[in-house]
C-alpha cells in the first residue's frame, strides 16, 4: 500500500492502498496476476560488474548505463527489498526512521543508520543531498498506470529527473507475486546473489506459506476478512480489486469484505472511507490493520464503536502491511500471519 492523503489523485490519491493517513485518504494497492511488466534487460550483472547495464522498467523506459548502478537512491521498501537480495543503496526517501530513531516498519532489515536519509515523510526529498551522492539511478513503485514515481514529490520531480535516470516497479493492478517477480529480475540485474541460500530458501518458505493460506481459506469459507486503516477522523476499508497483497490473497480463496461504495477520483477506488460512527458497516470475522507508522495502530485506536466490533471484542484483528517490501523474505510473515488467523478465527459476525 502506499499512505494516503485526500489530495489529488496527480499525488496520487494513491495513498490510498490500505490505510489512511494523519494526513488524510488512503491507498490500497494493486490487483489482477498479469504483471503488464515489460520484461528484463538486465545484462548479467549478477556475473560481472563491468559492462554495460539496462532494464526495462514497468513504465516500459529502458534505463541504460555504461556499467551496474553503484549509487542507489531508492524508496524506502524497494530499498529494504534490494537489501534482501544483497544489493545496497546509498539513499533513501520515504518512511525510513521513527521518532526516536529506529527503523520504521517499512525500512524491514536495513541498517538506517548507514543510509542517506532525503526525506522521512511524504513531499519531503532533499533534492541538494540527492545531488551530492551522484546518484546513478533513483528506483522506486508506482501505483498508477501513468506510472507516477511514488514518494517523488510533484514539486521538484523536475529537478530530481535531471539528475539521474529512474527505475518504476508496479504495485498497481496485478497480484503481488507479479510484483515480486519484478523486483528479484531487478535485483538480478544490479548484482544480487539470488541463488544465495536464504534468497531461494525464502522463496520456498513463501510457496509453502501461499499453500497454508489457501488451504485455510479452503477450510474457513464463512470467515470474512476485513481490510482496514485508521486516521484520526475516518476508517478506511480497502477493496481487493487494486492492492497487490489483497488481489492475492484473494485469489488464494480469502473472503474479503469488498467496500459499496468505494472512493471515486481522485483517490481512484482504493478504498470507502468511514466515519468511526459508521465503523461497524461491514460485517467481519478477522481484520487486518495498516501497519505503517503513517495509520493509527489498533491498540491506540480509542473510539467506542471500534472496540464493540465483534471481531475486535474476539481479539481477531492482525496487522497487514499495506505497502509490501517486495522480497519473498518479508512476505512469508505476513501470509502466514493471516493463514493462522484464518486456521482460528471464531464465526462471529
Amino acid at each position: 500500500m502506499s499512505n494516503a492523503r485526500t489530495a489529488r489523485f496527480s499525488r496520487r490519491g494513491i495513498l490510498a492502498a490500505g490505510g489512511a493517513l494523519g494526513l488524510g485518504a488512503v491507498l490500497a494497492a494493486c490487483g489482477d496476476g498479469d504483471a503488464k511488466s515489460g520484461g528484463s534487460d538486465s545484462t548479467g550483472a549478477a556475473e560481472s560488474k563491468s559492462g554495460p547495464w539496462s532494464f526495462k522498467d514497468d513504465r516500459g523506459t529502458t534505463v541504460k548505463l555504461d556499467k551496474v548502478p553503484a549509487n542507489i537512491v531508492a524508496f524506502t521498501g524497494v530499498a529494504a527489498a534490494l537489501h534482501d537480495y544483497g544489493v545496497e543503496v546509498k539513499g533513501v526517501f520515504g518512511p525510513t526512521k521513527t521518532k526516536d530513531g529506529k527503523a520504521d516498519v517499512q525500512a524491514g532489515d536495513m541498517d538506517v543508520s548507514k543510509v542517506t536519509v532525503l526525506g522521512n515523510v511524504w513531499d519531503q526529498f532533499n533534492v541538494e543531498k540527492y545531488a551530492t551522492l551522484s546518484p546513478d539511478v533513483l528506483i522506486t513503485t508506482t501505483f498508477d498506470d501513468a506510472g507516477t514515481l511514488w514518494y517523488v514529490p510533484e514539486a521538484s520531480k523536475d529537478k530530481i529527473a535531471k539528475l539521474a535516470p529512474s527505475v518504476a516497479v508496479s504495485v498497481y493492478d496485478r497480484q503481488l507475486t507479479a510484483s515480486l517477480e519484478r523486483m528479484w529480475e531487478l535485483a538480478e540485474s544490479l548484482g544480487g546473489d539470488m541463488k544465495a541460500a536464504e534468497v531461494t530458501d525464502a522463496k520456498k518458505r513463501f510457496e509453502k506459506a501461499s499453500e497454508r493460506l489457501r488451504q485455510a481459506a479452503k477450510a474457513n469459507p464463512d470467515i470474512k476478512v476485513m481490510a482496514g486503516s485508521a486516521s484520526p477522523e475516518l476508517f478506511y476499508v480497502s477493496g481487493t480489486d487494486l492492492s497487490v497483497d489483497l488481489e492475492y490473497y484473494k485469489a488464494l480463496g480469502v473472503n474479503f469484505v469488498e467496500p459499496t461504495e468505494k472512493a471515486k477520483e481522485p483517490t481512484g477506488g482504493w478504498f470507502e472511507s468511514l466515519s468511526w460512527e459508521n465503523v461497524d458497516k461491514h460485517k467481519a470475522d478477522l481484520i487486518i490493520m495498516d501497519d505503517r507508522s503513517s495509520a493509527i495502530q489498533p491498540a491506540d485506536i480509542t473510539e467506542a464503536t471500534w472496540k464493540k466490533l465483534p471481531a475486535v471484542k474476539a481479539g481477531q484483528v492482525i496487522g497487514r502491511s499495506a505497502e509490501p517490501i517486495l522480497s519473498y523474505d518479508k512476505c512469508v510473515p505476513q501470509i502466514e500471519a493471516l493463514a493462522e488467523a484464518i486456521e482460528k478465527a471464531k464465526k462471529v459476525s
